[in-house]
């Protein structure tokens, strides 16, 4: 009996000197996400304030001896700089047409590829693949379908008898935008096409069952129980393809540089030209910082706006 006493007694010692911080779940959690939260700390937070204060000061390395604080003044000489705005109109117009072709697109496509045919599996394997191809060789690959003397397109077209000579597609402010539109509209809408298609198979059949019993066309099935099941979805979509528009770099940069005349000059190429090639970080940074808020307000009005229809619902 006295053994066995003393056997508990060394189990309990054991017990609580075995006892650590790390018994306590809410302190093991935090050591547990420290090392992401340090990186995140290192890579994104501390970078980010720093772009910020930079963006207040007037930091040229062509001429550092100007350095100074000058708090807004980068903001307000932006609102005035007739390239940024320039980059600002050609940003707005080449998102706001590839989402409204990439919406388009992406719910037609999807609606076929709903349907059931054979080698639907390998035909929607096959239509995730622009979209994964990296951006840079997306950009490579249509420079070279655009190019004036070898390019595809011109081979294209001269053999089916469109065109009579190769044509310099790149030339024309408005050609180079609509061609760069179009490259962009080829890698991003299978996104559009995965998320609607992920969409259709959610809403039940009877619901179309229903309506052909009512004498609903196609069409009006489309317009009263697709479309609206779908917005949702269309919704999440269109606004990730205009934050993404406005992050459009290799694109631009490989395919026109920015050109003819500035036509196809994006914001991120501006922020780039002036940060890395006339070395007026200050200016940059605040370029970019204001470029970010333009982007930031849209995506809050509709977080706003589907935050709201869940609380009602």
């Amino acid at each position: 009996m006295f053994l066995q006493w003393t056997h508990l007694c060394d189990m309990k010692i054991t017990q609580r000197r075995s006892r650590t911080i790390f018994d306590d779940p809410r302190i093991l959690g935090l050591l547990l996400i420290a090392p992401a939260m340090l990186a995140i700390l290192g890579v994104v937070l501390i970078p980010m304030f720093n772009s910020l204060w930079l963006s207040f000061q007037q930091h040229d390395l062509s001429r550092p001896q100007e350095d100074a604080f000058i708090w807004f003044k980068n903001y307000s000489d932006l609102l005035q700089d007739p390239r940024y705005l320039n980059s600002l109109q050609a940003t707005l117009k080449f998102s706001l047409f590839s989402v409204i072709i990439e919406l388009a697109l992406g719910v037609a496509i999807a609606m076929v590829l709903n349907q059931e045919f054979r080698g639907r599996g390998f035909v929607r394997g096959l239509m995730i693949l622009p979209w994964a191809m990296p951006s840079i060789v997306n950009a490579a690959m249509w420079k070279w379908i655009y190019n004036a003397d070898y390019g595809a397109l011109n081979a294209l077209l001269s053999q089916l008898h469109i065109i009579d000579h190769y044509q310099v597609w790149l030339a024309g402010p408005g050609t180079a935008m609509t061609l760069i539109i179009l490259a962009n509209v080829w890698k991003e809408t299978p996104f559009t096409v995965i998320l609607t298609l992920a969409a259709l198979q959610t809403i039940p059949d009877d619901l179309y069952e229903a309506s052909r019993v009512d004498g609903a066309t196609e069409w009006q099935s489309f317009l009263g129980i697709t479309l609206p099941l779908i917005m949702p979805v269309l919704m999440i979509a269109g606004l990730l393809q205009f934050i993404w528009g406005f992050q459009t770099f290799e694109l631009i940069y490989i395919v026109t540089g920015g050109g003819p005349f500035s036509s196809t000059e994006m914001t991120n190429l501006r922020v780039y030209a002036t940060t890395f090639r006339s070395l007026r970080f200050g200016y940059g940074a605040a370029m970019a910082y204001l470029t970010s808020l333009i982007i930031f307000i849209p995506a809050v009005a509709y977080i706003r706006s589907a935050y709201q229809k869940v609380v009602e619902v």
